[in-house]
């Protein structure tokens, strides 16, 4: 079940512990059921819990700016008008928005979005609107994460956003997400078809919700960017109370 060295990007190779593989001998079941049991352990604090509310994150929820998991995308094709947004608004808009897939939004990114604005002018008018929002005290911020930026509420409102959306409510991740998770864990970084591969399921709709949740990541390799590939995210060492990849179980804990 391990993934053969073409469908691993260059320059990566999966998670393997020295001279045992775990997933030479264990069954997809296998792994399920170790993954659920590590759930199980990690999930001994509520905070830990894959979210469920409509306001667990500010960043979320929000519609997506982009259909396509593919943000190279241009708001201003042409020269701008004086009647078009100037930057600082675009760069704003996209902010507020936010990526489909939960990812922050890198400077590369967002320059390629706006005709004649270049990466590192994008720091410049990142650091412009903070200051604005700075000044006239408002609710939300933007912050650096992850390689790019996104729009968050500020920790003080927090109470507010819960008060407004309720008691935040858990959602048990299913068998299947639960596969998932630990197939991208073993394999990573790897390819949906890899996982559809192994699961002998179609798994695009999953990794995607995985996504949502921030315990997947997804990117693209430069030598081949039309084809993605998933990682785990510290969220996801955080929901299986795990310190590191390195604690992921081996093959004669899987067995037993």
């Amino acid at each position: 079940m391990c993934p053969s060295p073409d469908e691993t990007p260059e320059g990566d190779s999966p998670l393997s512990h020295p001279g045992n593989d775990p997933l030479e001998d264990a069954s997809l079941a296998q792994l399920g059921a170790a993954f659920s049991e590590m759930l199980g352990k990690g999930q001994s604090n509520a905070a830990d819990r894959v979210s469920d509310s409509p306001g667990a994150d500010a960043s979320t929820e929000r519609p997506a700016l982009i259909d396509s998991p593919d943000p190279d995308i241009s708001v201003a094709e042409t020269p701008m008008n004086d009647g078009d947004p100037i930057p600082l608004r675009i760069i704003e808009a996209m902010l507020f928005v936010g990526h489909p897939e939960n990812t922050s939004l890198g400077k590369e990114q967002i320059a390629r979005a706006i005709h004649g604005i270049k990466p590192d002018e994008v720091d410049d008018l990142v650091a412009e609107l903070s200051t604005e929002y700075r000044e006239g005290n408002a609710p939300y911020e933007i912050i650096y994460d992850d390689g790019g930026y996104r729009m968050v509420l500020r920790e003080e409102f927090e109470r507010i956003r819960s008060r407004f959306y309720g008691p935040t409510r858990e959602a048990k991740l299913s068998q299947a997400a639960v596969e998932v998770l630990a197939l991208v864990a073993y394999n990573q970084p790897t390819t949906s078809e890899k996982i559809s591969k192994l699961r002998g399921h179609p798994s695009g709709s999953i990794l995607s919700q995985l996504v949502r949740r921030q315990l997947l990541r997804f990117e693209k390799p430069e030598k081949k960017p039309r084809t993605p590939v998933y990682r785990t995210t510290p969220r996801f060492l955080k929901l299986f109370g795990l310190a590191s990849l390195e604690e992921l179980p081996e093959n004669e804990e899987l067995e037993t």
